[in-house]
């Protein structure tokens, strides 16, 4: 494949996004917390987020270390970090939850895992194959420092915020109830806010289009999910914070 038609699916790909944005406003995933049987046949939660989660690292690497391109410092540590996260979420944060009993639908899991395979097909193979060699001269490149900055912020704030909502539960607990602490100060979903921000900051340390693609669709399904989230804490709980906003501190 040409750099040229590359690009071209790729510009297809984020424009996908954007228009799905307003589409996702109005219609909430039954999962989670808002779970329900309208999305037909449902699996054990916990099994479906690996499934669908373990997807993008594995094909990220096949593409990336099957490519031809010369592997620099910098293609590794694009590949390392993306591949940190991953693990976090397909093979620890799962095993963290305490979901016992609870459900998500097939066709989430099946949605997640072709988003998880384009992602992880666009950027593999752009890195593996087509892109123009990182030199080591990238390392010290505003872009790469500010991004990978902006990255482990980001990171940062998605763990933290993930502890703390998993350490609301005891075991056999499934209830649901209001986190505190950290950036629960000022938005309902921090962990969301956190990833938006992490994967902002690959795309400026990456400087391509396929990690613009992903951290526009990253933004795409967590803001509206963030909203939702903050409207279902607001209807549940008499109590919750005025102050706070759905996932852009003082903003949204």
């Amino acid at each position: 494949m040409t750099i040229e038609t590359f690009n071209l699916l790729m510009y297809g790909w984020i424009a996908l996004a954007i228009i799905l944005f307003p589409i996702q406003l109005k219609i909430i995933a039954p999962y989670g917390r808002h779970s329900n049987e309208s999305w037909g046949k449902r699996i054990d939660n916990r099994l479906g987020w690996v499934l669908q989660e373990i997807v993008s690292p594995l094909v990220l690497a096949w593409f990336f270390l099957s490519g031809d391109n010369e592997k620099t410092t910098a293609l590794w540590l694009f590949f390392a970090l993306w591949t940190i996260h991953y693990f976090n979420r397909s093979l620890i944060f799962p095993f963290r939850t305490k979901t016992k009993g609870k459900l998500i639908p097939l066709m989430i899991v099946f949605s997640a895992i072709f988003f998880n395979i384009v992602n992880g097909w666009t950027n593999g193979y752009y890195l593996g194959t087509l892109c123009e060699p990182y030199t080591d001269a990238w390392l010290t490149d505003p872009r790469f420092i500010i991004g990978i900055i902006i990255f482990f912020i980001g990171a940062g704030i998605n763990i933290h915020s993930d502890h703390i909502l998993l350490n609301l539960r005891k075991h056999g607990d499934t209830g649901y109830y209001i986190p505190k602490g950290g950036f629960f100060k000022y938005i309902s979903c921090p962990n969301h806010f956190g990833e938006i921000v992490e994967w902002s900051g690959f795309a400026i340390m990456c400087w391509n289009l396929p990690a613009l693609g992903f951290a526009v669709w990253t933004a795409a399904n967590l803001i509206p999910r963030a909203i939702a989230h903050h409207k279902w804490y607001k209807e549940k709980f008499e109590d919750y914070p005025n102050e706070r906003k759905a996932v852009l501190p003082f903003l949204v």
